[in-house]
């Protein structure tokens, strides 16, 4: 697969088209607004020019990769590709249509993947004439840089595609796993307590953004508090997956959304995107240091890390990727310190359960119930 076609110039379109150049496949990166194409190979310039400076790449494989990837002036221009990934607005409505436009021009043999962090691939895949050629590829974000891809096979995906796409994404230096069609597929769905949990935190004046990601931080070697993490996401777009997700799975309690993040969102007070989020990015602003509180930090860890690791518990039990790969997703994806899993075994899986038991009797509400695999690990 040399031909690849790119549909979105934003910063995962870009993104995947300088991974798959990287590869030495020949790109097409289309968006429908046109001036948004050059500004994301200009910004790609930047970019590899940057990588040369620090002598990551030689400048003639950085002209290499530049080369490697070409606008396209309509979508028809990707009619001549082997496999084409979508990375749009995260709407059904808008993939739909384009996806069935695109299948008017390209071959009957055409792979067309799905870049979604969230919407099913099954009803995405549903409308199309070959619904068995249509698979979901989720690249996280920057794409160049973060390891993990998730590949997503729908009910109606012919059998052999997803390993064709594992083998494809390793062929691209990338760290490959295979997911069922749920929603959130294995990062979205395991990772949404360590936003959720914390807010609630926030929500309930038990303590604050910053005690909250200095807990993590200190406690748990977590790179980023989910506070910050939300800043650097955009705090709409993770408000945003998590209203897919818990809409997705029927309203259950366990992914119910914050309205301290729609409040958020609607005061586009968007993170580092917007400069201003949780914190504040202005320039010469300073952040707020955490009020040290050694036992607080304890309850913030081992609340939020307990719904974490139940949650991979229950991906186990119901078998969304197998033990690897969801130990390797959270690791390659979100950058945990540790696979969920053995944390769990570490801290003692019946910690984990009087912890999530404490909540319930707390709360009385089925957020905290546990997974039933839980209490036999």
């Amino acid at each position: 697969m040399k031909n690849i076609g790119i549909i979105g110039a934003g910063t995962m379109g870009v993104g995947i088209a300088q991974v798959a150049a990287t590869a030495g496949c020949k790109v097409v990166l289309f968006d429908a607004n046109a001036p948004q194409i050059d500004k994301a190979l200009s910004g790609l310039e930047k970019t590899l020019q940057k990588l040369v400076e620090k002598a990551k790449i030689s400048q003639e494989k950085a002209t290499e990769i530049r080369n490697n990837i070409v606008k396209g002036e309509a979508l028809q221009d990707l009619k001549d590709s082997d496999l084409v990934i979508e990375a749009i607005i995260e709407n059904k409505d808008i993939k739909t249509k384009v996806f069935t436009e695109l299948e008017t021009y390209v071959s009957e043999d055409c792979i067309i993947g799905s870049n979604t962090s969230s919407i099913s691939i099954t009803s995405l895949g549903a409308e199309l004439k070959k619904p068995e050629r249509f698979i979901g590829i989720h690249f996280f974000n920057p794409a160049p840089l973060m390891p993990l891809v998730e590949v997503i096979p729908s009910l109606l995906t012919e059998k052999s595609l997803a390993e064709k796409m594992y083998n494809l994404m390793k062929e691209w230096g990338k760290i490959p796993v295979i997911a069922k069609d749920i929603p959130g597929f294995i990062v979205n769905r395991i990772a949404r307590p360590y936003y959720g949990e914390g807010l609630r935190i926030v929500e309930e004046n038990i303590a604050t953004p910053e005690q909250v990601d200095e807990a993590m931080k200190t406690l748990g070697n977590f790179k980023m508090g989910p506070f910050e993490l939300m800043d650097l996401i955009g705090v709409d777009v993770n408000f945003s997956v998590t209203t897919t997700v818990y809409k997705d799975y029927f309203y259950d309690p366990k992914y119910k959304p914050s309205l301290l993040q729609q409040r958020m969102s609607e005061a586009k007070l968007h993170g580092r995107k917007t400069g201003k989020g949780f914190y504040d990015y202005a320039e010469g602003a300073e952040k707020p240091v955490a009020q040290k509180d050694e036992a607080l930090y304890q309850q913030i860890f081992l609340r939020i890390i307990s719904m974490l690791i139940n949650e991979a518990v229950e991906a186990k039990r119901l078998g969304v990727a197998n033990d690897e790969d969801i130990e390797l997703a959270m690791q390659k994806g979100v950058n945990y310190p540790k696979g969920l899993l053995a944390w769990g075994k570490e801290i003692g899986y019946s910690k984990i359960s009087e912890t999530l038991q404490n909540l319930y009797e707390e709360y009385q509400e089925e957020r905290y119930r546990q997974s039933p695999l839980l209490r036999k690990m």
